[in-house]
């Protein structure tokens, strides 16, 4: 007998109760084998590809795309076992009897799918047929085919023939306006595309795609944006300029604008999207959802802002003998040393010597908790915003294990392929702006720790060495830090005795 499992939105972890559909890695009617990949989800720490504890036949998806889930919530359905004689032909019924009943087309086991598909009736009260839980059309039986990654959902005629009746329905067909193009999937291959529609109400049926085979790009969608907030629309079968101007630039869209357009309201009835775009006291612009890694970073900042007193100190130091010591090591042969592995190394030796800036503040308790091991932070710039990878116990590696450290979570970062558990638990972060080309700044502290320094660009400068006047690569290095742990004599004797190893890296191998 076939038993239905609900499979359920795991706890991911380090306090997270809610997690964002990103990509399903399964359709209805997949064998799936026991701890698969189903699900791509994002949470406010990072990118999560979540497996499934059943093997079976998946029955059932609760959730599109872009659908945000509390923990606990149902995933999907996965129907184990084997199937009663009564449901795999065996009472000598025909297959057929059962289409438009509301059964799936579906096989059993954790391998292959078999050449036979055998139909299994989903637990009472969950949502049966293709994706996002849509009952399958009476006739076709079989689940929808997924495009194949990286390549355009299938369009016109085929896409007709393949997807269901009632699958994408045009928000303007429902509302008595032709649709721009047939029924079937929009081309659209980012997740990012699709979420930036949905989320400001644009019918994605109603663009024309101006990448290639018509594909729906980013600036397709934030031209219509932009057409509907000035009243311009674009007309019919133009393509979207390929470097359209940012959204909220004041740069006026191009395009017509069709005569029977003469008010906001007649741009709303036209344009998707242009309803959710306010007229009143509330600037216009595009509304961008402080969700995910933009959500988690702001609540982060805001906080920190709100209970810490900082204060920030700084000073320029000659990096000229760093810069050379470098040089030296990496051409000795071995994996590649960096820069960034250097300072590191340099602030852990800088927080031996001064470990109120390795603390954190307990203000239930009252008290100034200053902590053995240095996990150390680093600021990292992705697709997917600001993102601070963590290298555990940072304090016992050497330069050639930060390194290594340093670029397996770079990567990771870049993919989004990052842990919660890689993001969490940092004590000290160090923040290298200047691979930006900015001198300087004044970072605000990763809460709950209680320091960061930040590391300018490395340039050529007239700097006065050993008396006489010389070009030098200078930087420079901010300090910002807790006022609570500290007074400004320990934040200035860590930030001077930083600024003394760069200059001198020398003065580090005394405290080795």
């Amino acid at each position: 007998m076939a038993q239905v499992l609900e499979f359920k939105l795991p706890d991911l972890g380090e306090g997270l109760t809610e997690a964002e559909i990103v990509r399903w890695l399964v359709e209805v009617g997949d064998v799936v084998a026991v701890d698969q990949l189903v699900v791509e989800v994002e949470t406010a720490k990072a990118m999560v590809e979540v497996p499934c504890p059943y093997g079976g036949v998946v029955t059932a998806r609760f959730g599109e795309e872009g659908t945000e889930l509390p923990v606990g919530a149902p995933l999907l359905t996965v129907a184990v076992g084997t199937p009663a004689a009564d449901e795999d032909g065996g009472s000598g019924q025909d297959d057929r009897s059962d289409e438009g009943s509301g059964n799936v087309l579906v096989g059993y086991g954790t391998g292959a799918p078999p050449a036979r598909r055998r139909r299994v009736r989903p637990a009472a009260g969950a949502p049966v047929g293709g994706p996002s839980g849509a009952p399958t059309p009476a006739g076709t039986g079989t689940p929808q085919a997924r495009p194949e990654p990286g390549r355009p959902e299938p369009v016109g005629a085929a896409a007709s023939a393949a997807a269901p009746a009632t699958a994408g329905m045009p928000r303007t067909a429902r509302n008595g306006v032709a649709p721009a193009r047939g029924d079937g999937p929009v081309p659209v291959i980012s997740p990012l595309v699709r979420r930036l529609a949905r989320e400001n109400g644009v019918d994605l049926r109603e663009l024309e795609g101006s990448g290639p085979e018509g594909l729906i790009l980013r600036a397709d969608v934030e031209y219509a944006l932009r057409a509907a907030a000035t009243g311009r629309l674009r007309p019919s079968g133009a393509a979207a300029p390929q470097h359209a101007p940012a959204a909220g630039s004041g740069a006026p869209a191009h395009g017509g604008v069709p005569d029977q357009v003469t008010s906001y309201a007649d741009v709303a009835s036209v344009v998707p999207g242009a309803a959710g775009v306010s007229r009143g006291s509330a600037p216009e612009g595009v509304r961008v959802p402080l969700r995910g890694v933009r959500g988690a970073v702001a609540d982060k900042l805001s906080r920190s802002r709100r209970e810490i007193p900082d204060a920030t100190c700084w000073v320029d130091a000659d990096a000229t003998e760093l810069m050379q010591a470098r040089r030296a090591m990496n051409a000795a042969g071995g994996p590649k040393i960096s820069l960034l592995a250097l300072l590191a190394r340099i602030c852990t030796a800088a927080l031996a010597r001064f470990p109120e800036l390795n603390s954190t503040v307990d203000m239930d308790a009252r008290e100034i908790v200053r902590l053995d091991q240095v996990h150390l932070g680093f600021a990292a710039q992705t697709e997917r915003g600001l993102v601070v990878p963590v290298v555990r116990d940072a304090h016992a590696r050497d330069a050639e294990g930060l390194s290594a450290e340093f670029g397996r979570l770079t990567e990771a970062a870049r993919t989004g392929t990052l842990t919660p558990a890689d993001l969490t638990g940092g004590t000290f972060t160090l923040n290298n702006y200047g691979v930006f080309g900015v001198d300087g700044s004044t970072p605000i502290i990763n809460h709950p720790e209680a320091a960061m320094l930040g590391v300018g660009r490395i340039i050529p400068k007239p700097w006065v060495h050993q008396g006489e006047l010389a070009v030098r690569q200078v930087v420079q290095l901010s300090l910002s830090f807790d006022h609570r742990v500290c007074d400004g004599g320990t934040a200035g004797g860590f930030l001077r005795y930083v600024a003394d190893c760069v200059e001198q890296p020398a003065v580090l191998l005394r405290t080795l």
